[in-house]
């Protein structure tokens, strides 16, 4: 009887174990692959700072962009509360937490795009001023590509939603991509402490 039992148990666990769900193992993998890249750019940033043959330099022209990381961290916020409303079926709170998530990614946008235009009329900075210039149009519009992606995704689901074409049972999909914004707003830490903090 015992003999029974014992080889019934591998079966069973076997049994009871399944493969991730492919969304989640893509999602993981994008993030690692982004990650590493990221790292690649930071790492480029913090190598070639302060080796500009000529000016500006970021202690001349830098400012902390306090409020637009409020903003974009707060986003991280409102999206966890959306994601949180559609597995519960509360559908009007999902498209309003979703549409504020969306309003504080743009924020984040309209600022940064307003840091660029004064560095670039104001204080002279492109892309080829300098290596400051190069590393940091490079870094930072890199995040801002990622967040305009994000934003395409978030604009999408909005329009759905607010159709009705979104419900619950999308709910794992939302989350996934939650997982996208929550890591765009944790790079942005990175690039806030690397290119205004330490960079300076």
């Amino acid at each position: 009887m015992s003999h029974v039992s014992t080889a019934t148990a591998p079966l069973e666990s076997e049994a009871a174990w399944k493969l991730p769900s492919a969304g989640r193992a893509g999602m993981v993998g994008l993030i690692v692959t982004e990650t590493a890249f990221f790292a690649i750019f930071v790492t480029a940033y913090l190598f070639y700072v302060g080796k500009s043959l000529g000016g500006p330099t970021p202690a001349q022209v830098l400012d902390l962009p306090i409020l637009a990381s409020i903003l974009l961290l707060s986003s991280s916020v409102t999206i966890g509360l959306a994601v949180r409303a559609l597995h519960a079926g509360a559908l009007g709170r999902f498209r309003t937490w979703w549409l504020v998530t969306f309003l504080l990614g743009l924020g984040f946008l309209v600022l940064t795009a307003r840091e660029w235009i004064r560095l670039i009329g104001r204080d002279h900075l492109t892309i080829a001023t300098n290596l400051f210039g190069t590393t940091f149009y490079t870094l930072v519009g890199l995040h801002a590509t990622h967040v305009t992606v994000g934003l395409t995704i978030i604009g999408l689901v909005m329009v759905l939603a607010w159709r009705g074409h979104v419900s619950p049972r999308h709910a794992e999909r939302t989350e996934l991509f939650s997982w996208y914004w929550h890591f765009v707003d944790a790079v942005w830490v990175v690039v806030f402490l690397t290119v205004y903090v330490i960079g300076r």
